[in-house]
């Protein structure tokens, strides 16, 4: 292991938009976003208070009878694709994880019109019975949390070179959320298994919390480091899709998790991404650069041959991630 740390950036300046700060963060999340692709942000916005209501509610649903996490279970989701998945139930890499999970994702009302449509990945979450406070925790945090995202795009467009709200304007002004709470049952030091394996993130932008176990692991150019809980701060971390957009000027950085802390591990990734109908093109020619890179990645597949939708790119993604499920997700 490296000994190396991700950088700390301060972010609170970028709600404002005339923050004469705005600029320093955006050169430190470009800097970032070019070297490792990952950084810890503070001044997110999102309040301590709900976070550790998160974390609690979780630790409650999480310490349910099987019976019962399962009366939500996904299946029953359909194409919404929410709910929950035990131990083993998600793949990476045509591999188990080691974690059980809830997914939620932007919850919509029957009449929303892309519920209407049936579009994959969009409508109503399940929410278990108990804990009855995780509803409204964990739609409070999408709210507090899409915000942030928000906010770290622009930072992310002005180190471009870019309008500030670029990514608001194509493709983000109604982003597809998705939003997962994972539990990663201790390991022994030992262990092969990995809670989840080496890869990395489809979309634009993923914003993680975790607990203080840890166990987040980050490949850098110069090897894999420690991505350790910082109070307070949340993990940021590009995606293959922010990759694809500035043709490999900004990369994203294959990731993996392992819980041998003797104890339950959560975490809280919230992957914020294009709407589901944007269609991905490159940046304009100053804001980024063309790179066959399947040769360097970790699963050596380029992102840059992709054409089409957001929602083409990601329902092509659902099968690996949960097979049994994708007659119900994929028209």
């Amino acid at each position: 292991m490296n000994s190396e740390t991700l950088p700390v950036i301060d972010v609170s300046p970028l709600f404002d938009t005339n923050a004469p700060a705005r600029a320093a963060v955006a050169d430190a999340i470009g800097k970032a976003c070019r070297d490792t692709g990952f950084f810890y942000v503070t001044g997110h916005g999102i309040p301590a208070a709900l976070l550790a209501a998160l974390d609690g509610a979780s630790r409650v649903f999480f310490a349910l009878p099987d019976a019962e996490k399962n009366e939500i279970a996904m299946i029953h989701g359909g194409r919404a694709w929410r709910g929950y998945f035990p131990v083993g139930g998600e793949l990476t890499s045509g591999k188990p994880d080691q974690k059980e999970g809830l997914y939620f994702g932007t919850e919509l009302p029957p009449d929303d019109p892309r519920v209407k449509q049936r579009m994959p990945l969009h409508g109503a979450n399940l929410f278990p019975a108990r804990p009855a406070e995780l509803r409204r925790i964990v739609l409070a945090y999408l709210d507090a949390a899409t915000s942030a995202a928000h906010a770290v795009m622009e930072g992310i467009a002005l180190s471009l070179g870019l309008d500030h709200d670029y990514f608001f304007r194509l493709y983000t002004r109604n982003p597809t959320i998705l939003f997962r709470i994972f539990h990663y049952p201790g390991v022994a030091p030992s262990s092969a298994d990995w809670g989840v394996g080496e890869h990395t993130d489809y979309g634009l932008l993923t914003l993680l919390a975790q607990d203080s176990a840890g166990g987040l692991q980050v490949k850098t150019a110069r090897g894999w480091i420690d991505a350790p809980p910082i109070p307070g701060a949340l993990i940021c971390n590009i995606g293959d899709m922010l990759d694809r957009l500035t043709g490999g000027l900004y990369r994203s950085t294959p990731h993996r998790a392992r819980n041998v802390s003797g104890r339950g591990r959560l975490s809280f990734p919230f992957f914020f991404d294009p709407a589901f109908d944007a269609v991905v093109r490159p940046l304009p020619e100053d804001a980024s650069r063309i790179a066959d890179d399947r040769e360097t990645r970790w699963d050596r597949q380029s992102v840059h041959g992709f054409t089409g939708t957001y929602g083409d790119y990601l329902l092509g993604k659902v099968s690996h991630v949960f097979p049994n499920l994708r007659r119900e997700v994929i028209p």
